[in-house]
């Protein structure tokens, strides 16, 4: 385990792992469990994804974006209760930036090196009085590489699929819908995994949870102990 930092406000949890295996469900509900603010990280690369999409800037010109250019989309996220909201323009786009778009376009977002420069500063700004749950998929390895408790969160595809949808509030799970969203999670895996700059990897000193065949209260329970230990100094 990395040396131990003293925070104020308590400890950082950071949570990595593909897309759909939990992340942000299981970091808001441990958050609330532990009395810490929620740091969804994937929203900011989504806020920005989202505002270079409305902007129409060329998926092709992504790569030679500069810090300027980022300024220019006036993405921000404010810290609000619990957790953190995205605007961008002064406009909530919280449920904006869950969309089919966004969701085909933001790993190719994350993976410029510009982009993620220019959000590392704010996501470790907002870590450093610590008591903090983050999520993402290189949090623990390149955010937050000194966070007292690491987990990397796993899932079977089809059971990630099969969350996915019914989060989208498709209750009835087609056979054919269901490999599609595995592919595009699997698809996804291969970009995060792949890329050149921070890629989805497991850091050396992360829990690995299998969430497959657990109830969600189970897992976040599961990672509240590990917390509950490690601040304690276990």
């Amino acid at each position: 385990m990395t040396q131990r930092t003293h925070r104020p406000d308590g400890i950082i949890v950071a949570l990595d792992g593909p897309a759909g295996s939990g992340k942000s469900s299981t970091a808001k509900a441990l958050a609330a469990r532990l009395g810490y603010r929620h740091l969804d990280s994937g929203a900011f690369y989504r806020a920005i994804t989202h505002a270079a999409l409305q902007a129409e800037i060329p998926v092709e010109r992504w790569d030679s974006l500069t810090p300027a250019e980022l300024d220019a989309l006036e993405v921000h996220g404010a810290a609000d209760g619990a957790g953190y909201h995205m605007t961008v323009a002064g406009r909530d786009v919280g449920e904006a930036i869950r969309s089919e778009r966004v969701n085909a376009h933001v790993s190719r977002m994350a993976a410029v090196p510009s982009v993620r420069e220019w959000l590392m500063d704010a996501l470790r700004e907002a870590g450093a009085r610590g008591g903090l749950v983050a999520d993402g998929r290189d949090i623990g390895t390149v955010v937050f590489p000194d966070a007292e408790l690491k987990a990397y969160l796993v899932c079977a595809p089809e059971e990630r699929a099969r969350r996915r949808l019914l989060e989208r509030g498709e209750p009835d799970v087609a056979p054919e819908a269901l490999r599609a969203e595995a592919a595009r999670l699997q698809a996804r895996d291969e970009i995060d995994s792949t890329r050149a700059v921070a890629p989805l990897t497991q850091a050396a000193d992360a829990v690995l949870v299998d969430t497959t065949g657990m109830e969600f209260g189970e897992q976040v329970e599961r990672l509240a102990r590990l917390a509950l230990e490690r601040a304690a100094g276990g």
